[in-house]
């Protein structure tokens, strides 16, 4: 049977205070940080808490527990708008009283905002590695911080953080970007100390808010449209690459291709652009030219079959293309290697 805790929100180091009070454990305090670690009887890890100016916090919670834990935080009460990344197990987040429940899957980042009414339920499973980084900004006050810029925020933006009060339930969903994974990495392995740490996780914390507000706006465009690179875009990219290292000889449709990886064209092209620098064809043929120089070297084919060997139909445009890449033609290459391979056996 799931274990049930109720916690308070408004400020991170609450939920660190509340956690505590549950579990009959201290807590570790130091500076603008307050961190638990899980009884034995619950599992194992820890859930730290930072809190900085202007309302805005950042929990992080990285736990492996023996038994379900929901989290249900404080009713009757405004609860900070959560911009929160999963970066391992799935858990699922509900609003009480409705019966709509939200899977967040790993690399998946959720923005959330509840009612007095209708407050947040998480549901933790056992025995799933639990990852989460949560930002947490108290809405009235980081008014203050954003007070000047509200009137030029795109209308989205300005309905998420004007609603103060907690008016409006609001739950957003997709996968988060590999810039803002790298930003993750960069807060949660920071290794400074004192006021550099204070003000370098600061600094990291808005970084990845902004980040991550620029992807939601970008998400409101159709597919085709976005120009942000999702973690799960980039695995299908991956992918791809193991497509055309592996069928170097006959890969030459890019729609096919595409379509093989679960993506459209325009996605791939532009995942391609953003990750290599050059077009899919031109990571192709790059390909083609330095399987043809190892193959140059290793085998003893000759120069024709070397160019079926890589899907190239024309010998004198395999000529051209290795010549350009590597300044000398591949017969040239091929006597030069030969010739030195013969010396040192």
């Amino acid at each position: 049977m799931a274990e049930k805790l109720e916690l308070r929100d408004l400020n991170v180091h609450d939920v660190i205070k509340d956690m505590a009070k549950n579990f009959g454990v201290p807590y570790d305090e130091e500076h603008n940080e307050m961190c638990i670690r899980f009884p034995d009887e619950l599992g194992s890890g820890y859930v730290k808490a930072t809190q900085f100016e202007n309302g805005l916090g950042v929990i992080e919670s990285d736990y492996l527990l023996k038994k379900e834990l929901h989290f249900e935080l404080e009713k009757g009460v405004v609860h900070p708008l959560k911009i929160i990344f999963n970066r391992e197990e799935a858990f699922e987040h509900c609003f009480t009283g409705k019966e709509e429940r939200n899977k967040v899957a790993r690399l998946e980042s959720a923005i959330v905002s509840s009612t007095s009414t209708n407050n947040h339920v998480f549901k933790m499973p056992a025995n799933s590695p639990i990852c989460i980084f949560s930002i947490e900004i108290n809405r009235k006050l980081f008014e203050k911080k954003i007070d000047a810029f509200l009137g030029e925020m795109n209308e989205n933006m300005e309905k998420l953080f004007r609603d103060v009060n907690g008016i409006n339930l609001f739950f957003y969903k997709g996968y988060y970007s590999l810039d803002i994974s790298k930003f993750l990495e960069e807060f949660t392995e920071c290794e400074l100390d004192g006021f550099m740490k204070a003000v370098y996780l600061e600094g990291k914390v808005y970084e990845i808010l902004t980040h991550h507000l620029k992807q939601y706006l970008d998400d409101l465009n159709e597919p085709d449209k976005r120009k942000i690179l999702r973690q799960t875009t980039v695995k299908r990219i991956e992918e791809a690459v193991s497509l055309i290292k592996d069928e170097i000889a006959t890969v030459d449709n890019v729609v096919a291709l595409a379509k093989s990886v679960g993506l459209n064209q325009n996605t791939l092209q532009a995942g391609f652009k953003q990750l290599y620098g050059k077009s899919v064809n031109q990571f192709i043929r790059d390909e083609r030219i330095e399987m043809a120089k190892d193959l140059i070297e290793t085998s003893d084919m000759n120069i024709t079959e070397i160019t079926y060997t890589i899907g190239i139909n024309s010998r004198s445009y395999f000529s051209k293309l290795f010549k350009e890449r590597y300044s000398v033609s591949p017969k040239q290459y091929l006597q030069k290697s030969r010739e030195a391979s013969r010396k040192t056996s």
